[in-house]
């Protein structure tokens, strides 16, 4: 009994320490996340809906298995949209792709959003894209912050 609880404390700490080495990976880049596409919803309800296009670009030699996303998009420093997403691609090795995001606007702060901007009408907005990328079970969460300007006016043709 006594070897049997040896071996068994042995595998444990195996399988503890190959997990730490995965979560440990000093190789290891963060991915770079931009918005891609950023559109308005037909809505049934009194909330608008959005879509937002990201590009997600993996720097590292292995695969990005992205399980889930948790999202906020402030425009002009109030927050907006938030959501979360969890039906999403695989990202290569050193590859590219594009996930597509349904967001529902925030009703108390759209309000807050359109009082300022009928006060001072423009046509850029910054807006700062905050995402939680969870790769898996035995990776850290990644937090990703993408700051920038954005038209919500038709481009001209």
């Amino acid at each position: 009994m006594n070897k049997l609880v040896k071996i068994m404390l042995c595998l444990g700490a195996a399988f503890y320490l190959g997990g730490c080495a995965t979560v440990l990976d000093p190789d290891f880049e963060s991915p770079t996340v931009g918005i891609r596409s950023f559109r308005v919803l037909p809505s049934p309800g009194v909330a608008p809906q959005f879509e937002i296009g990201l590009h997600i670009v993996n720097p590292n030699r292995a695969p990005l298995k992205l399980e889930g996303i948790v999202y906020t998009v402030k425009l002009e420093g109030q927050r907006v949209l938030m959501g979360v997403a969890n039906d999403l691609p695989e990202i290569g090795p050193y590859g590219e792709g594009d996930v597509t995001l349904n967001a529902s606007a925030d009703l108390l702060s759209s309000i807050n959003l359109f009082a300022s901007l009928m006060q001072q009408p423009q046509d850029t907005f910054a807006y700062e894209l905050e995402a939680t990328l969870d790769i898996g079970r035995f990776r850290p969460r990644l937090q990703v912050q993408e700051k920038g300007e954005i038209s919500l006016r038709a481009p001209a043709q």
